[in-house]
């Protein structure tokens, strides 16, 4: 299953990226996300590791990251590993030197012990609800809006 969004800030790109960047503050915007606990001495870069609870509804996990891919200012990528296995990538762009566009693609795979494929369609329009809403409040942080 394949979730992609994005969202343009009224920010340039390195306001984004610092925002971005501190995986610790992730919390802080993703409404799914609970908590974030560091399973890796680095919190940046490629190789960090931690461990996200993550809740939908009734429904919670313990989502098992680690950073694959960490391009300074532009790109983050992770390998997620635990009941739900994939990877998900955030690409930062600049519009112009005020403005930049934050694009968030999640590719994901249910076991089939949670109904697989059958699942994962069921489950595509409301994680994509909760991470568009993810990017309205990375957003509004990024802007100054919500601190």
């Amino acid at each position: 299953m394949r979730i992609r969004g994005e969202v343009t800030i009224n920010a340039p790109i390195d306001a984004a990226w610092a925002h971005l960047a501190d995986i610790d503050s992730h919390v802080d915007w993703m409404a799914d996300a609970e908590s974030i606990t560091f399973t890796s001495a680095a919190r940046t870069g490629v190789g960090t590791a931690f461990e996200c609870v993550t809740k939908v509804g009734p429904l919670r996990t313990t989502d098992k990251m680690t950073v694959t891919e960490w391009d300074d200012g532009r790109r983050i990528g992770v390998a997620h590993s635990g009941i739900v296995v994939g990877s998900g990538v955030f690409e930062l762009a600049a519009v112009n030197e005020r403005v930049s566009r934050l694009s968030w693609t999640e590719d994901l795979r249910f076991p089939w012990f949670v109904g697989g494929v059958v699942s994962a369609f069921a489950a595509r329009p409301v994680l994509k609800r909760i991470w568009m809403g993810n990017l309205r409040r990375f957003k509004g942080i990024t802007e100054g809006h919500n601190r």
